[in-house]
């Protein structure tokens, strides 16, 4: 590793390709929350959650760039205030020059992130996925260019922003027809007459962008476009999703109540349970964190996961699946330890907070 350290920008871009910040869940604040993208990251610290046990430690052993699981500012605020709230938390980090950056449910859902971790953790195999978790609002510009000029004007709508899919870049879709016109008077068409009808063959481009990228995307496309007047669409769609859970088998099946104490001891946790503790299970669903919503969508004998409310359950059973809850903060420990080791192999001496205060709850 060379001796000169990494930007805060640098690093926050080596996760966005261990984890595209994409992927992660449209309601996620994931990614740099707050700090100089230019400032150098000399130390860095990685935790699970943003909380005073970890500012103190930090103030053992300073720190410029803290990479966090949790965010930290999860909901917008309007006043950042010296305090022991978020709002306090992040003024104090700002004020000690201490750059915070988030992954969450982009670490989530990638492959070999939280989810894998905790199906890893089970002892899982064959796995597939499960729980759809849509990314932020996106759109798909669509445009209409001689075959010639498809490159170039593909090229512009990616460096404005387009064609991002998980770590490939520049991706776009092309099929040729023909565009028909009639060229006014005035005009200077790059193909065909003026004062006459036109048909010509033209290559239909179809990219798609983050909502809050639309308008450079568009701004290029007609840049590169070579028509005076480029003919485009721009459509709200929902793509590319992430998955937050992983199903997959147990090496031999156990009745519920053995699988459950299973959990209880590879997780270092107290689970709640709901099922026929006699039953047996070969299929686990795994989803790190609060789950609940995703405990009827698997076609499992059994799911884990935290944080799981009552009619959930209810629901979940109904189906004829079990629920194993070990709590939020025990299904994602296996995850923010792989986040370490990752963050471990970008910068030398990655100092581990994992392990401080990562749980409210206390027995």
């Amino acid at each position: 590793m060379s001796a000169t350290p990494p930007s805060i920008g640098e690093l926050v871009s080596a996760l966005d390709r261990v984890a595209p910040l994409v992927k992660a869940a449209g309601w996620d604040p994931v990614g740099l929350q707050f700090g100089d993208p230019g400032a150098a990251a000399a130390n860095v610290a990685v935790c699970h959650e943003v909380t005073e046990a970890v500012l103190a430690a930090m103030a053992a052993q300073p720190v410029d760039l803290l990479v966090t699981y949790h965010p930290l500012l999860f909901r917008p605020t309007s006043r950042l205030i010296s305090g022991t709230d978020a709002a306090g938390r992040a003024y104090r980090m700002i004020r000690d020059g201490v750059a915070l950056a988030v992954v969450h449910t982009a670490y989530d859902v990638v492959a070999d992130g939280a989810a894998d971790a905790l199906a890893d953790a089970l002892g899982l195999s064959d796995r597939s996925s499960f729980g759809v978790a849509w990314g932020a609002d996106t759109v798909k510009v669509v445009t209409y260019v001689p075959a010639d000029a498809a490159d170039s004007v593909m090229n512009g709508m990616a460096a404005a922003g387009a064609g991002v899919i998980g770590n490939y870049t520049a991706c776009s879709f092309r099929v040729a027809g023909t565009g028909t016109f009639f060229a006014g008077e005035g005009t200077s068409p790059v193909a065909g007459a003026p004062g006459s009808g036109n048909a010509e063959p033209e290559t239909r481009v179809e990219m798609v962008a983050p909502a809050s990228s639309v308008d450079r995307v568009v701004a290029a496309l007609v840049a590169a476009h070579p028509y005076e007047e480029p003919a485009y669409d721009v459509y709200d769609v929902r793509a590319n999703a992430g998955f937050v859970g992983r199903a997959g088998n147990l090496p031999r099946p156990l009745p519920l109540d053995e699988f459950a104490r299973h959990v209880a001891t590879v997780l270092d946790a107290e689970c709640r349970i709901a099922g026929d503790r006699s039953a047996p299970v070969a299929t686990v669903g795994a989803v790190p964190g609060s789950g609940g919503s995703f405990v009827s969508t698997a076609s499992v004998d059994v799911v884990v996961t935290g944080d799981v409310r009552h009619h959930d359950a209810r629901s979940a059973l109904e189906r004829g699946v079990a629920v194993v809850d070990p709590g939020h903060a025990a299904t994602e420990r296996p995850g923010v330890a792989k986040l370490y080791a990752a963050v471990a192999r970008l910068v030398d001496g990655a100092i581990d907070l994992t392990g401080v205060d990562a749980d409210p709850w206390q027995g």
